[in-house]
């Protein structure tokens, strides 16, 4: 490339970890817009009882990014505790709360954190400054509130999701549309479809942003179905639900993983219920006019997981 690209990734979870983790050490600089609407775990107790917006998707994403040559500064940010008054709190989830403290306010909260972490050619942007919560309504007419009680179903997880919604309605964090509109590629994914990915897109502005963006826009599809969110979906699927959210024609290209693991691997996996992406699309889904990029993507373990240099390698050349 002949010079530094701006790529933004839209998400959060393990999956936009994954992405910036692919792609920190080739010659871009990374905007990581992730969601705001995290409600469980170490996050949910520190929303709930200091008021502070979502850290969890947001410290993913700094340690991702980190250059710091010391890494058990990230092992740090990354360490959970399993005993006491502390049991489940993330250690880094504790630090950005108090650097919100000191600072005044969450982004200046995430900029100490980035400076701390050496994160250099890279930021992390809440897509809202608003405390928003995320609702569902499944296919039985049901509600569903908090992003916690979506991502771990207590209801049939195979009732599909009709739709999403934040509460209050949220404005998007203006830079967060400023980083959109400087892009040269946009990659959303993977992860979780409603409770990681279309949260960001709920944001007022978003998807506006996303559609007079002149920068490519890309998804990368998930290689396994997640039980209460995206059970039963092929590819196709989940290309229909992004286009509800942001338009039919602004996607410019999908990411798809063409092979399957071992059955070994598959049938550990569906004790979890969750179940291989068949890379399979339809006329209907608009895929026509998107270009479908099919490949092998995962990386060999007993993780299902995408590969790194094989994600940046297709990335890279999109770009």
């Amino acid at each position: 490339m002949s010079k530094e690209k701006r790529i933004v990734v839209v998400g959060g979870g393990t999956g936009t970890y994954t992405v910036l983790s692919a792609l920190k050490d080739h010659p871009v600089f990374l905007s990581a817009i992730v969601s705001m609407s995290d409600d469980g775990g170490s996050t949910g107790v520190l929303r709930e009882e200091f008021g502070i917006l979502p850290t969890g998707d947001a410290r993913r994403a700094l340690v991702a990014l980190s250059r710091h040559p010391d890494e058990l500064l990230a092992k740090l940010f990354t360490y959970r505790f399993r005993e006491g008054g502390l049991d489940g709190h993330n250690f880094g989830n504790l630090i950005i709360t108090a650097l919100e403290r000191i600072c005044g306010n969450f982004e200046k909260a995430l900029q100490e954190a980035s400076r701390l972490l050496a994160v250099e050619k890279g930021e992390v942007i809440p897509v809202t400054l608003s405390n928003v919560r995320l609702l569902a309504e499944l296919e039985d007419g049901s509600v569903i509130k908090g992003e916690s009680n979506i991502d771990i179903p207590r209801h049939d997880g195979e009732l599909a999701v009709n739709r999403v919604w934040l509460e209050p309605e949220a404005k998007a964090n203006p830079r967060a549309l400023k980083a959109i509109h400087n892009a040269d590629l946009i990659v959303i994914g993977p992860g979780d479809l409603y409770t990681s990915i279309v949260p960001n897109f709920l944001a007022r502005g978003i998807s506006e942003a996303m559609a007079k963006s002149k920068a490519k826009k890309v998804f990368i599809c998930n290689l396994m179905t997640k039980y209460g969110e995206t059970h039963g979906f092929v590819g196709g699927d989940f290309l229909k639900v992004l286009e509800r959210y942001l338009g039919e024609d602004v996607l410019d290209a999908v990411i798809m993983n063409d092979q399957k693991p071992s059955e070994s691997i598959l049938k550990r996996y569906r004790k979890e219920k969750a179940f291989f992406v068949d890379p399979f699309f339809t006329i209907e889904t608009g895929a026509k006019k998107i270009k479908v990029i099919k490949s092998d993507l995962a990386r060999k373990g007993e993780l299902i997981r995408h590969d790194h240099e094989k994600l940046a390698s297709i990335i890279l050349k999109l770009a």
